[in-house]
């Protein structure tokens, strides 16, 4: 069973940085593809980012674009996402995910860390 840890949220003022990071345990990491998905209170979840296994190919939301980046260090077994330019409405529960080669979904999923950004 994969196992996925989220850490680094924090509280941080509009225009401040954070870097989050996901480490995996149990499965075999370079071979997934993983993505970064976020939750605010009372909205559905929406994806954020997402890294191919080798790390080669990434993809954004358009609402990050340009200020997240999604980064992936196979030898740790973590995948890291820079938040830059941080707003308002940034807010939420920020959560990792790992996608299997054989899955067309994301299989695994942490427990999330907290993102607040203040105005």
């Amino acid at each position: 069973q994969v196992q996925l840890v989220e850490s680094g949220g924090g509280l941080v003022q509009a225009g401040g940085s954070l870097r989050l990071s996901c480490a995996a345990s149990g499965g075999t990491f370079s071979t997934y593809f993983m993505g970064w998905f976020r939750q605010a209170p009372g909205k559905e979840r929406e994806f954020v980012a997402s890294i191919s296994a080798s790390g080669g190919s990434t993809y954004y939301a358009g609402s990050v674009k340009g200020r997240f980046t999604i980064s992936r260090d196979n030898a740790k077994n973590t995948v890291y996402l820079q938040l830059n330019s941080l707003k308002p409405e940034d807010t939420a529960v920020y959560v990792c995910a790992a996608e299997r080669p054989v899955s067309s979904t994301f299989d695994y999923w942490g427990q999330g860390t907290q993102v607040t950004v203040s105005s």
